[in-house]
């Protein structure tokens, strides 16, 4: 969003396309930050990677998917999933709780996880 003032995928690539020099630079970005979280996680699993998942609605990007497949696929295959499954998945922990499989839970608003100390304020 700072970069080229906005958070759209869709719109970020096709300003990039046509030539726009800050939405190019914040796609390139962007797709560079990703490539390192990848890589970063190779390490934290000391290169045991048996495959790398693209998902959600920027995997719809064959750019995207073929840049990370080019910086990424010496680790492991790449293998897009593009689309947002949020709206299945709770359709699915509803069906769950409907049918008695499995409890309701209640929304607190309070964390249910405590930060690591690197993350604290």
């Amino acid at each position: 969003m700072s970069l080229a003032g906005t958070s759209d995928a869709i719109e970020l690539t096709e300003r990039a396309q046509a030539g726009d020099e800050a939405a190019r630079l914040a796609w390139d970005a962007m797709i560079y930050q990703i490539g390192k979280c990848i890589g970063s996680m190779a390490v934290v699993l000391e290169g045991k990677v048996d495959g790398i998942l693209l998902g959600g609605g920027m995997v719809h990007s064959d750019d995207l998917v073929a840049r990370l497949r080019t910086a990424c696929e010496w680790i492991a295959p790449v293998t897009a999933y593009p689309g947002e499954f949020e709206m299945e998945a709770m359709a699915a922990g509803a069906r769950r709780v409907l049918e008695g499989s499995e409890e309701p839970r209640r929304y607190t608003g309070e964390p249910v996880w405590e930060p690591p100390v690197c993350f604290a304020d």
